[in-house]
């Protein structure tokens, strides 16, 4: 039988598990350690539950705690460093057949922004994030948020149009 912690859990965590993946799967790269981490995301949220004041703020304490796992793994992690010059670095994937659309030049693009544009952009984007809930996440104020999301757009934009002169660029949302 299924008891009150159990229903409370997957009413408010149950439906935004994709959500959760998917931004893992963006901050890491990788979908093995994304599922890593949202199972220790879960585990923490199972643990914690009775800590969550407010239930509309599942969400952004949920990206939060999911930010925080992340960046536990890499304190945790020994890295072994190399001098990348005594090796060719080859394109992973040669015959990606997506590696020559724009789609995948915009997906470069939004990676080569800053981290404090890019995390707001992907979460406002892949997770479809207010700005309330990207300023809990983030632990910043709405405005510093909406201000971040306006220049990572506007360098988004820069860099598209100086890709594509000429070319009137559809705003990227």
């Amino acid at each position: 039988m299924i008891g009150a912690k159990h229903r409370r859990f997957d009413a408010l965590v149950g439906a935004l598990t994709d959500d959760l993946f998917r931004y893992a799967c963006w901050l890491s790269g990788d979908r093995q350690l994304a599922e890593d981490l949202v199972q220790e995301t879960l585990l923490r949220a199972w643990r914690f539950l009775d800590s969550l004041k407010d239930p509309e703020a599942v969400k952004a304490w949920l990206i939060t705690t999911l930010r925080r796992e992340h960046a536990r793994l890499y304190q945790r992690r020994q890295f072994d460093y190399v001098d990348h010059d005594l090796f060719t670095i080859a394109d992973p994937n040669p015959s990606d057949p997506e590696a020559g659309t724009e789609q995948h030049r915009l997906r470069q693009r939004i990676h080569a922004l800053p981290a404090d544009y890019r995390e707001p952009l992907a979460l406002q984007v892949i997770l479809g994030c207010s700005v309330r809930e990207i300023a809990v996440a983030m632990e910043l104020s709405e405005n510093v948020v909406m201000t971040r999301l306006f220049r990572a757009r506007r360098k988004l934009m820069d860099g598209l149009e100086k890709h594509h002169p000429g070319r009137t660029m559809e705003r990227v949302r």
